[in-house]
């Protein structure tokens, strides 16, 4: 799918201009069209979430994201990654791994969740760094040192408010997604010199840990 107007400006656009951009995205069946890196959407902040989508409209488009997220498949995706520049994500990770890369990541199912206007913070200075990909930079991972537990405050698609905190894998998609909100990527954070092809993971870098990657790619692991 094309777009007439480049989603960034609905940045400086009415509410009105918003929802018609998500009617325009839903009136096509099947998962969303996901903008890739390069795009400008991806590289601005994007504007909190305060009614713009009435609530038909708005449980509509997060059934669209959820179905986008499963199509790919990825654990997360943001607004922004199709195109709409409000503060809207969804979460969801089914954690089908083995037992060891379970307990080495700390990777636990996460059940389906919207996150409105989502912010997080570091509860302590201790970090883990991991492979990670990005639906919107397809093809490659890298590895990013992210605070290994964090406080969430956000809404849900309801308005409740939510203040959790959240730990190992769960809290590294937690902040890959509110990211994607604040005009960062994860390739923002992570080691340049891990920077591998999905091939390149799946030969060689595949254990629960990166510490042979580190060593043979010549980055450092925190700590």
């Amino acid at each position: 799918m094309t777009f007439d107007v480049d989603p960034t400006d609905l940045l400086e656009s009415s509410a009105r201009a918003i929802a018609e951009r998500v009617e325009e995205l839903l009136a096509a069946s099947g998962p969303l069209p996901i903008v890739t890196a390069g795009h400008p959407v991806l590289r601005r902040a994007a504007v909190p979430f305060e009614g713009q989508l009435p609530p038909a409209l708005l449980a509509r488009f997060v059934g669209a994201l959820r179905e986008t997220m499963r199509a790919a498949p990825g654990v997360g995706l943001a607004a922004p990654q199709v195109g709409v520049p409000l503060q809207i994500a969804v979460i969801e990770d089914p954690a089908k791994v083995s037992d060891e890369v379970r307990v080495a990541r700390g990777r636990v199912p996460v059940p389906f969740r919207v996150l409105v206007n989502p912010s997080y913070e570091a509860l302590d200075a201790e970090r883990a760094a991991f492979f990670e990909g990005c639906l919107s930079v397809p093809g490659w991972q890298a590895v990013v040192a992210r605070p290994a537990r964090v406080r969430l405050r956000a809404l849900d698609e309801e308005g409740t408010v939510v203040d959790e905190e959240f730990t190992g894998w769960p809290a590294r998609i937690v902040q890959h997604e509110t990211d994607h909100l604040d005009g960062t990527l994860y390739l923002d954070r992570a080691e340049s010199r891990s920077l591998s092809s999905n091939e390149a993971v799946a030969a060689r870098w595949g254990q629960p840990t990166s510490e042979r990657a580190a060593s043979a790619l010549g980055f450092r692991l925190p700590g």
